[in-house]
């Protein structure tokens, strides 16, 4: 019987690499790939019929933390790998919060992934032995990403909040700087700068930052 897996990645290079990868095991059989989270939900509307999903974590639209938690509400039989390349903390306590069943790294052999998926389909959860390490240290120190939140928190300048909850809207930065009363290239200088102080790459991921960390 073949296994019924889904790839979401924004990068289709990378979907390719993973396809690949898989394409040595008969027992696995890719049925869809999407470019993000959204894509990913629209197809499952039209067919739900996966055992498994290969999630990316930073895409833009939907990233795959968010998409994770909306497919464990409505699909709770599938089973969900983020396959990332980060294994930074707050990404795997957020990835486990939404209802991940494993998390490995997109570097991973061809057996160790194959490996993985049967593990997770079969009730285990699959990890790397650094992810497994870093997990055990968040269970340990769960203060740990409490702090990491006040920090963040604090690092964000008043004019900064407002600039973010202005993005939250999904204004343009010329709307923002009306808003504001500030030029657009001030406006921009601002994104950059909570960009660095969030560590993220996209207005998506710094509107969700902040709202996990109640910045908005």
């Amino acid at each position: 019987m073949s296994l019924k897996i889904a790839i979401v990645d924004d990068n289709s290079f990378l979907i390719h690499a993973i396809k690949e990868k898989l394409s040595f095991f008969e027992d696995i059989s890719v049925k869809h790939t999407s470019l993000n989270g959204s894509e990913l939900l629209t197809k499952l509307q039209d067919n739900h019929n996966i055992d498994l999903i290969l999630m990316d974590i930073e895409m833009p639209v939907l990233n795959g933390i968010e998409t994770t938690q909306m497919v464990k509400q409505k699909y709770p039989q599938i089973k969900i790998i983020m396959l990332t390349a980060f294994d930074n903390d707050e990404n795997i306590f957020n990835a486990i919060k939404a209802g991940a069943d494993g998390y490995l790294l997109k570097e991973i052999n061809p057996e160790d992934l194959h490996n993985g998926i049967l593990d997770t389909l079969n009730g285990g959860a699959a990890m790397n032995p650094s992810i497994a390490l870093k997990t055990l240290k968040l269970l340990r120190n769960p203060i740990d990403i409490q702090n990491v939140n006040d920090q963040e928190e604090i690092s964000l300048s008043k004019r900064e909040v407002e600039v973010l909850e202005q993005l939250s809207k999904g204004l343009s930065y010329t709307l923002i700087a009306e808003n504001l009363f500030l030029s657009p290239s001030t406006v921009r200088k601002h994104i950059e700068n909570i960009y660095k102080k969030l560590q993220v790459h996209s207005k998506i991921e710094a509107v969700q930052k902040a709202k996990n960390h109640n910045i908005i």
